[in-house]
């Protein structure tokens, strides 16, 4: 009998176990705890986090309240938006908190009416509709990545 792959998605990316027999596979993967998983997440996250913090230099100041925009360059209400919800704990926050981080960098922004906007341009979503916080969808996330910190590392160097 020829071996059994089984691919296995996590937050951290893909963990490949490997056996003879779906026994094998079920004894491997019954034998890796919660806390094999955790510390292999905390490992991994540990060493993609500062090449993120790094992108952001000049650009975003992640503090204890949340993600500033530090950049002099000009950004569109949306730009200013996006950024703060990319940079946040789990890609999410209220418009509140937005706000507020937002008037900390000095930008003025009517935050409700530009999620709503960006919600009707599928930009972001409401995970919990009971509740307020926004995330972005993953066509925003791309945005993001693909144009605003492309713009703004570009103007940068």
């Amino acid at each position: 009998m020829g071996k059994i792959q089984v691919k296995v998605r996590t937050g951290f990316g893909e963990i490949i176990v490997e056996g003879t027999s779906a026994e094998e596979i079920l004894g491997l993967l019954g034998s890796m705890s919660s806390e094999f998983m955790g510390e292999v997440s905390g490992l991994v996250s540990a060493k993609t986090a500062s090449p993120l913090k790094t992108q952001l230099e000049g650009i975003i100041e992640l503090t204890t309240e949340g993600p500033i925009i530090t950049t002099r360059q000009k950004l569109t209400h949306y730009e200013a938006i996006g950024l703060t919800l990319y940079t946040s704990e789990e890609k999410s926050n209220t418009a509140t908190q937005i706000a507020r981080l937002l008037a900390s960098g000095g930008i003025k922004s009517m935050v409700p009416a530009r999620l709503n906007e960006m919600t009707k341009r599928g930009m972001v979503f409401k995970p919990n509709p009971s509740r307020p916080k926004f995330r972005l969808t993953s066509q925003g996330e791309r945005w993001i990545e693909e144009k605003v910190l492309t713009k703004l590392q570009g103007v940068k160097e």
